[in-house]
């Protein structure tokens, strides 16, 4: 995507777009947020999902950030609110190749919320003291929610995403996880390192090839609890001598 391509007039973006006015209601849906995304976007937006009531964008990777940062920027979208982000592993264990025919292995996907308050309404609970609860506006109802996911693929032979820590900063320690728990890079990222497991930790667990295993667990009794899977793993760590998840078959 050319540099300023694309950009809603956010903090920071090199070129500005006008958006449409949002419906007479003062609230337009996801769906609705989704698509002025689209048009603003049109080389970095590669489809929209709606299922189940929620909306995802899948994006190009390198123009996460300034999708992102136009969310929760521009004034007629104000998707202020990061809830998470999350690696996703699509690998199907019994052929070796991502399910569904998918080209990628890997996605990671943001979640974030619009907060509005609705028109003609102030989301505070100011009022007098003794007023009856009727009297006073309640949060509650004023103020509504909408959720957008927002999603780039990864390649398992380029597990690269950029950073969105300088738009979300609360995404800090979410894509550690992600780093840890798949092995997804985060370029830009202010500390990028395991978060969960020890750093010299081998593989990453949440991996779908990454083999079920446990440790041996000796009772009261004397008796020996099962592994998982039905076989003991080592765990990889200080003073491992096993063998590495890539060298269980």
């Amino acid at each position: 995507m050319e540099a300023g391509e694309g950009t809603l007039g956010a903090t920071g973006s090199s070129g500005t777009m006008t958006l449409p006015e949002q419906g007479t209601d003062g609230l337009s849906s996801a769906a609705a947020d989704a698509r002025k995304v689209q048009a603003a976007f049109p080389a970095a937006v590669i489809e929209i999902i709606e299922t189940r009531g929620d909306v995802w964008i899948v994006v190009e990777r390198e123009a996460l950030p300034d999708v992102l940062r136009a969310l929760r920027d521009e004034p007629d979208l104000q998707y202020r609110f990061f809830s998470e982000c999350v690696g996703v592993d699509y690998l199907d264990t019994r052929t070796g190749r991502p399910l569904g025919g998918k080209a990628h292995r890997f996605e990671v996907v943001y979640n974030v919320v619009c907060l509005s308050g609705s028109a003609g309404a102030s989301p505070s609970h100011t009022g007098s003291a003794g007023a009856s609860p009727s009297q006073g506006a309640s949060l509650s109802s004023a103020v509504h929610a909408k959720r957008l996911f927002v999603k780039v693929r990864v390649p398992e032979d380029d597990l690269t995403v950029p950073s969105v820590t300088g738009v979300y900063p609360g995404a800090g320690f979410p894509e550690r996880e992600i780093f840890d728990m798949f092995g997804i890079r985060f370029s830009g990222h202010p500390d990028l390192r395991r978060l969960i497991m020890p750093d010299d930790w081998i593989g990453h667990p949440q991996r779908k090839d990454y083999p079920l295993g446990g440790e041996r667990v000796q009772f009261p009794s004397g008796t020996l609890g099962p592994s998982v899977g039905e076989r003991v793993v080592q765990h990889p760590g200080e003073g491992f001598f096993g063998r590495t998840a890539d060298e269980i078959e």
